[in-house]
């Protein structure tokens, strides 16, 4: 008579019993909770760990705090620095700092668990403090326009908000691609950014600015200055004779556009080109700058024609 013993076999029932154990094993653990450290490198090339998602986060430019509520992690802000004014629930975050420099003391009250700074805005040396205090800092610094739906996806990876993060970082490319296939290939317009006028200052070709010009088919009159904010003067610009002059101003009726009108020999005055556009729309590396690109674009091509 044949047995379990000359056979080496088990009886059906105990291997079924050994199969459903194996089993449940393997089923708990895949039901365990896997706590994953977030990891993500930053704009100064510096890979920035979290143990979990963030949940306190200060922001240290109002560009900054818009990219971080387009990336859906606005319910985790709790401050802010001067100027944060959009959307309209920033104005109500604590104030951290501004254009005088950064409230280490009222930052580390909050106790964040991540500190976004602009790497060309913020006092290298405030930064630094903030990191010696053990703070975690995700340093930003966007040049290109397609540095924006980047931001958005590492942000909103910190924030555990990845799938809001996606889809605008798509909005934003598939908007991007719209406005560069309709003006980058058209005849080239030259531009001078007015960002102050006492001193009479610009920005250069490193800055997100002039993705923006190029976006439009125009080029900057100043993109080969070295410094990032350069200061000038009037001789430089007439000696440049620029097609069209864009002042950054608070209001669409800025008296900086009379100023020009001492100058007629210049073509964009001579042409009617000097246009004010609102500071914020061309300056902010958020989504937002596609709307201060729209309008330059427009600008560009009355220019044009």
């Amino acid at each position: 008579m044949i047995n379990e013993k000359s056979t080496g076999m088990r009886p059906l029932g105990v291997r079924d019993d050994i199969s459903r154990f194996c089993m449940f094993v393997l089923l708990g653990m895949l039901l365990q909770p896997v706590w994953a450290e977030i990891r993500v490198v930053d704009d100064a090339g510096v890979p920035v760990v979290l143990e979990k998602s963030a949940q306190r986060i200060v922001s240290l430019a109002p560009y900054i705090t818009e990219l971080l509520f387009a990336a859906g992690a606005g319910e985790a802000l709790v401050g802010v620095t001067e100027f944060s004014d959009y959307p309209q629930a920033a104005r109500t975050l604590a104030r951290v700092g501004g254009s005088g420099g950064l409230d280490l003391e009222a930052i580390v009250a909050l106790q964040p668990d991540l500190v976004v700074a602009w790497q060309s805005g913020n006092p290298a040396a405030q930064i630094g403090r903030l990191q010696s205090l053990g703070l975690t800092v995700f340093i930003s610094e966007p040049r290109q326009l397609q540095d924006v739906p980047a931001s958005l996806r590492r942000l909103g990876r910190l924030a555990a908000t990845g799938s809001v993060a996606a889809k605008q970082a798509d909005r934003f490319n598939a908007r991007y691609s719209e406005l560069h296939d309709k003006y980058s290939a058209r005849t080239r317009v030259s531009v001078f950014y007015q960002i102050w006028d006492r001193p009479l200052m610009t920005l250069n070709g490193e800055h997100l600015f002039s993705d923006v010009v190029r976006l439009c088919g125009g080029e900057n009159i100043f993109g080969t200055l070295p410094s990032l904010a350069p200061q000038i003067d009037i001789e430089a610009v007439l000696q440049a004779d620029p097609d069209v002059i864009v002042i950054a101003s608070d209001a669409e009726d800025t008296p900086l556009l009379d100023t020009w009108q001492r100058w007629p020999q210049l073509s964009a005055v001579k042409q009617g080109h000097v246009y004010a556009v609102r500071r914020e729309q061309l300056v902010r590396h958020s989504p937002r700058i596609l709307d201060g690109a729209e309008r330059l674009c427009e600008l560009l091509d009355e220019a044009r024609r």
